[in-house]
């Protein structure tokens, strides 16, 4: 584990001389400008690298990251960047993952005051609410594992309802949007919702249109 400054100075130096070595061009080229195809809606969770785990390169991927990988629709931050990725950037992509293990939804799921950070995840509590009937009859693992799948379909849903989505989707088809959760155990992406595009995409994942939660 590195945990020292010098170090990470001591990286930076190596990986600029690898690169390089691989190409002299390559800091001339991420210095002209990015292009992106995909916008990664994720959680802060230190073990969760989006470029690492997809395989994707410096200039690839558009990132946002969260606590729990939330969307909530007064967080302009996250609105921010949701816009300047969609009409600016233009990605073809939007990636809402999680990930097993996420210390934020273990928070939402117990009974105990945690400060600042219940205010944040009260939008999990809530699915953890909405779907009690489904929830309660698992153990404890399971809820976990299952309530880190609901969080992240509930999200892409208030990702679909945001207003920079709907208007690129009139204006251009686009973006697609997608929730995943990430398996720290295994390494695997675990996909939770099909390519999303449009209003009846949208729908089949809503939990009050398919009735398993009451309004």
């Amino acid at each position: 584990m590195i945990e020292t400054i010098e170090q990470l100075l001591l990286n930076n130096r190596r990986f600029v001389a690898e690169q390089l070595m691989q190409d002299p061009a390559y800091f001339d080229h991420l210095a002209e400008g990015q292009h992106p195809q995909f916008l990664w809606i994720g959680c802060s969770d230190s073990r969760v690298s989006p470029n690492l785990i997809t395989g994707t390169a410096s200039g690839d991927m558009f990132v946002h990251r969260n606590i729990a990988n939330l969307v909530v629709q007064t967080d302009m931050n996250l609105l921010s960047v949701l816009q300047y990725a969609v009409d600016v950037l233009q990605v073809r992509h939007v990636i809402v993952c999680g990930h097993y293990g996420c210390g934020g939804v273990k928070a939402a799921l117990d009974n105990h005051e945690h400060g600042l950070i219940d205010n944040w995840l009260r939008t999990v509590k809530d699915t953890r609410q909405y779907f009690g009937r489904e929830l309660d009859g698992l153990d404890d693992e399971a809820r976990f594992r299952r309530l880190v799948e609901l969080n992240v379909v509930e999200q892409v849903y208030n990702l679909g309802k945001t207003n920079v989505v709907r208007q690129s989707w009139r204006a251009r088809g686009q973006p697609w949007i997608h929730g995943w959760v990430f398996d720290l155990a295994s390494g695997h992406i675990h996909p939770q919702t099909p390519m999303i595009g449009d209003d009846a995409g949208l729908a089949a994942i809503c939990k009050f249109h398919a009735g398993v939660a009451a309004p």
